[in-house]
């Protein structure tokens, strides 16, 4: 972010730097219900949206939440919702919606543990699985999962970018720690960050499809009221959107919504790696987790023990490809995780032949520290 001495430097929380980020982002609508520990960015919404010319609305529930947040952006403006597990929970029909009309939308998930009501004030990664499978069918999801107060600014700010590009609900995956935690970030100027718009149709109105399957798979997407005549529905559709029964039709429409971001995975993986090139055993964390992650492999560096950390900032679609290459010198690979073995099941699945998995777990709603890590470290070396 800038150096520039007249830059703004502030100190914040995770939740209000997801709030700063979404306006940054051109974010004009927010639909949610006050939820702990995400209610900081509904908070800072309702503030923050009407002197930008924005909506905020609190809604029933998390259900109706997540409709209205359907809706707005159907209608033409970027929108999002802040909640938690169990409310996350009840959005999954209308982000299965969203998926299926190609609705553009971004959910931040502040993780407690659970299930049902949990914990609402002790952390957890327990979502993992949820952000990419929550909603029923066939379908590919995109999450982040910020580190720090900053990330939190900047994986928004990416997450409005990846919604509007590829016309797809995107989670971002944070959780109580890094929602509540302070630090102080030098806020990005205008225009210093990328911020992407959706497409929009340029053609005569009776030639618009809104679901045109186009070489790039990605479908111009006009709003109400922009002249373009169109039909949204949950149906399985045709590009028209009216719903259809025709077997080539329907493969056809979920090919797209896997192909459409498949096909530009490159763009969405976001990796930080530190020390692997050497590296005997590898630490993977994400998100607060790998925060202890990252000093314990200093720890075990200091003890010239070769260890190294892969922290996936994006998690979904899962960068297969990039944590295997990094683990091709690898005997052991160590994955912490804040809840009973969520993303450890994706490496058993891509390590190399002869790099054993090993698994670090708390679930007990405080965080994992450096020395239990590093105790883990030390253990199966």
């Amino acid at each position: 972010m800038s150096n520039n001495k007249n830059s703004v430097r502030k100190l914040i929380q995770g939740n209000e730097a997801c709030a700063l980020a979404a306006i940054y982002s051109g974010c004009r609508f927010f639909g949610g219900y006050p939820i702990t520990p995400s209610t900081e960015i509904a908070e800072g919404l309702a503030r923050m949206l009407p002197k930008y010319g924005g909506r905020f609305i609190q809604m029933e529930d998390e259900i109706g939440s997540m409709a209205a947040v359907v809706g707005a952006s159907i209608a033409g403006v970027k929108s999002m919702t802040a909640t938690s597990g169990p409310g996350y929970s009840l959005m999954q029909e209308n982000i299965g919606y969203a998926y299926m009309t190609e609705t553009p939308c971004v959910i931040v998930n502040v993780q407690r543990g659970g299930p049902s009501t949990g914990l609402p004030t002790k952390v957890s990664q327990s979502d993992t699985m949820q952000a990419r499978w929550g909603t029923h069918g066939d379908y590919t999801a995109i999450a982040v999962a910020p580190a720090s107060v900053r990330e939190c600014f900047e994986q928004t700010v990416k997450a409005f970018n990846f919604a509007e590009r590829f016309r797809t609900p995107v989670t971002i995956l944070t959780d109580e720690v890094i929602g509540h935690m302070r630090e102080t970030i030098v806020l990005p100027e205008e225009g210093e960050l990328e911020v992407i718009d959706r497409e929009r149709p340029d053609v005569p109105t009776e030639w618009y499809h809104h679901f045109e399957i186009t070489p790039s798979l990605i479908s111009p997407m006009a709003g109400y009221g922009d002249g373009y005549r169109f039909h949204v529905t949950g149906l399985t559709h045709d590009q028209e959107g009216f719903p259809t029964a025709k077997p080539v039709e329907i493969q056809q429409k979920l090919d797209k919504l896997r192909n459409k971001i498949m096909r530009f995975a490159d763009e969405l993986v976001q990796l930080e790696t530190e020390m692997t090139e050497d590296a005997r055993i590898c630490v993977i964390a994400y998100g607060i987790a790998a925060r202890a992650a990252r000093q314990a492999v200093h720890m075990a560096r200091e003890k010239r023990i070769h260890a190294g950390l892969i922290r996936p900032i994006t998690i979904w679609p899962f960068p297969d490809e990039q944590i295997r290459e990094h683990l091709s010198h690898a005997r052991k690979v160590l994955v912490a995780e804040l809840n009973m073995g969520q993303l450890v099941n994706e490496i058993r699945r891509i390590a190399p032949r002869g790099c054993k998995v090993e698994q670090l777990n708390r679930y007990d709603g405080e965080v994992l520290n450096p020395v239990e890590i590093f105790k883990k470290i030390l253990e199966v070396k």
